[in-house]
């Protein structure tokens, strides 16, 4: 079986992606670590929204216990404060969002769709029991750029990048880019563009785990990470 990235190794290939003076919201899981791969060059505010702005990398558990673990993220995940951070409530975290003050959102996937549809917060086993959609859908709606970053297939090999989402949607025709543990693919107006592998990994293997044909851009290239 081919290698392929571990959730630090995805966090960081998406981390590239995020430009200086950008303002992000990072979403639960595998988003939630770009923030550990910032540049020290590079300046992005990251935002949060149970009502943080401007906070640092994960924090540790022995940092935690040293700041009293006043600061986490809406996964109650501890983080550093930064120079110039800002606290405020959910009333204020909202408006930012649905007010489209921020330039991007990084969040998980369970299915893209080859439109750019997302399904991030539900599968469909649950038949209305378990899981909330909570602020996906504003983040997603509202932001100016949509990242998703998520492994290319489930447990069972099942693609996640599909036709059309069967499972519960979070927002359609939203998603602008996708970073797997195999590949970058951008998602445009005539459909997904391939535009890179990861290391080892060509372009029809990619495609033979994708269940949308894939266009392959001419720039095709092997992730710089």
């Amino acid at each position: 079986m081919k290698e392929r990235l571990d959730e630090q190794t995805m966090a960081l290939r998406m981390a590239k992606e995020l430009q200086d003076g950008w303002y992000v919201n990072l979403g639960f899981g595998i988003p939630a670590l770009c923030a550990n791969f910032i540049p020290g060059n590079k300046t992005v505010f990251f935002f949060a929204e149970n009502g943080l702005l401007g906070f640092g990398r994960n924090a540790d558990h022995d940092e935690a216990d040293r700041l009293g673990w006043r600061y986490v993220d809406a996964a109650a995940h501890p983080v550093l404060p930064a120079p110039g951070m800002a606290v405020f409530d959910y009333a204020e975290a909202f408006d930012m969002i649905r007010g489209g003050h921020l330039d991007c959102t990084v969040l998980g996937g369970l299915q893209v769709s080859e439109k750019g549809d997302l399904a991030n917060w539900r599968l469909p086993i649950y038949k209305g029991k378990g899981g909330t959609i909570g602020g996906a859908m504003d983040l997603a709606a509202c932001c100016k750029r949509v990242f998703v970053v998520m492994t290319h297939t489930e447990k069972s090999g099942k693609p996640k990048i599909v036709q059309e989402c069967s499972y519960p949607l979070t927002a359609r025709r939203c998603v602008d880019l996708i970073v797997t543990d195999i590949a970058v693919i951008r998602v445009t107006g005539e459909g997904l563009t391939l535009e890179e592998t990861a290391p080892g990994w060509s372009a029809s293997e990619v495609q033979s785990l994708t269940e949308v044909r894939l266009k392959v851009s001419p720039g095709l290239k092997t992730m710089e990470l």
